[in-house]
């Protein structure tokens, strides 16, 4: 299964990386707001969570397998997260100060909007929509928090 050789192009590359520096400064935030640690505590965490993604996206790309970046990236992070990689501890460490709803809001914002396939449309809408964006992303993780915040206490866990 050989996929076409699209090749890994200066601008999809920064396309990618700024994506990716959007969602990291987005979780990077949630997380600042939704979890008890410090802006700087969890910096190096969403850091090592970029380079895993980064890592994996590039060798998605260059690659020429049909399998998704996806599959890299989690091959990445489990191969530096193992217990017999000498960077299992500080990525435990660090990344353990990284909560999930913050990293997952952003990325499920993002996939909702990539559902139009097009950022160039997705600008076309102006800044009403990015408004719109903005206030679905705010709502969905205000709604998620309150969700597990009444789940959990009610069972007690918190």
């Amino acid at each position: 299964m050989e996929k076409a050789k699209k090749g890994l192009t200066l601008d999809t590359f920064l396309e990618y990386c700024l994506i990716m520096l959007l969602i990291t400064a987005i979780a990077y935030i949630g997380n600042w707001i939704y979890s008890d640690f410090g802006l700087m505590e969890s910096l190096p965490g969403i850091l090592i969570l970029l380079a895993i993604a980064f890592v994996g996206y590039t060798l998605s790309e260059l690659i020429p397998f049909n399998i998704p970046s996806v599959v890299y990236i989690s091959i990445v992070g489990l191969l530096v997260a193992m217990p017999v990689s000498p960077l299992s501890e500080a990525v435990v460490a660090y990344t353990g100060k990284v909560e999930m709803l913050p990293l997952a809001t952003p990325v499920l914002a993002f996939a909702g909007v990539s559902m139009g396939k097009s950022w160039a449309e997705f600008k076309k809408i102006g800044w009403r929509g990015i408004l719109v964006a903005a206030l679905v992303m705010i709502g969905t993780f205000v709604g998620s928090a309150v969700v597990a915040q009444v789940i959990l206490s009610m069972t007690g866990i918190i």
